[in-house]
């Protein structure tokens, strides 16, 4: 029997592949090893719903920062449906066969975290975990690297401004710590995600002060670890129970899927992943798995 790696799977090049049973395993490996990171620092786990309401997402600013992937998602008009039939040519419902789109598919999983909080009071050390379908419009997909949809775990820190800085410092050392011990070389670069309006204060203290860094195997990011001060503690009214005052957010992401791409590249094959990882943990380096 002939083993695939990603970059060869079926429905690579439309961004909805498939994984085998070599795959599918090494990604539960690798989500239950940063779900263990997350619940070993204090994580609640949490399960949040994969569409979100449009009006949310714009509430954000979603539409407005992140146009070029956003994908939404829409009823059929029962009504129309009989005159504007599906298109076999196109393979597509055309658009006058739709209701309105009042769905959004969240390109990221920290989205559903700040809506689901908003509005409340919470304690100066929140933190959550989650793992979720994410999905983002490309130019092109490629294999396991670029994808319609796809898996992220997330773990979100929610509190005062100190913790949401120490959270993410404490797992950028675990990060490259994990990262050594796979024998995975990991690039830090400073990125920038368009969270504040562009021509206000909080965007020019972006600039000087990057609130987004990815971790890079080659070209393909496969972690980041991100900043947003309180923007979502004031979108959302999310206030800290200790002060009144808006609370600051920071949040760990992995892509899984990409950590698949960048683990089976390095290593050859998905048996020599799962043993890179599995070593990994032995020696302590991947910290506690549930």
């Amino acid at each position: 029997m002939t083993t695939t790696t990603p970059e060869q799977n079926v429905g690579a090049t439309t961004g909805l592949p498939t994984l085998g049973p070599e795959g599918t395993r090494l990604l539960r490996l690798l989500d239950d090893t940063f779900e263990g990171w997350g619940v070993a620092a204090g994580a609640r786990p949490m399960t949040m719903p994969p569409l979100l309401p449009a009006a949310d997402l714009a509430k954000l600013d979603y539409y407005d920062n992140f146009p070029h992937q956003a994908v939404v998602a829409a009823p059929l008009d029962l009504e129309r449906r009989a005159t504007t039939p599906f298109d076999t040519t196109a393979g597509r419902f055309p658009s006058d066969a739709l209701e309105p789109a009042a769905l959004g598919l969240p390109s990221a999983s920290c989205y559903a975290v700040y809506l689901t909080h908003q509005g409340t009071r919470v304690a100066d050390d929140t933190l959550v975990t989650i793992c979720s379908w994410c999905f983002r419009k490309e130019t092109h997909y490629e294999g396991m690297r670029r994808q319609l949809g796809f898996r992220m775990r997330e773990v979100v820190a929610i509190g005062t401004r100190e913790h949401a800085e120490n959270h993410l410092a404490e797992f950028t050392t675990r990060i490259q710590s994990f990262a050594k011990a796979l024998d995975l070389p990991l690039r830090r670069e400073a990125a920038c995600d368009p969270f504040f309006d562009k021509g206000s204060s909080k965007a020019v203290l972006q600039r000087l002060t990057p609130v987004k860094y990815e971790f890079l195997y080659e070209d393909l990011a496969i972690a980041s670890v991100n900043t947003h001060r309180n923007f979502f503690g004031e979108r959302c009214d999310i206030t800290l129970a200790s002060t009144g005052g808006p609370a600051f957010t920071s949040c760990v992401a992995f892509g899984l899927e990409r950590w698949l791409s960048a683990l089976t590249r390095r290593h050859g094959s998905w048996e020599s992943a799962e043993r890179a990882v599995l070593e990994a943990g032995a020696s302590g380096a991947a910290g506690p798995v549930i």
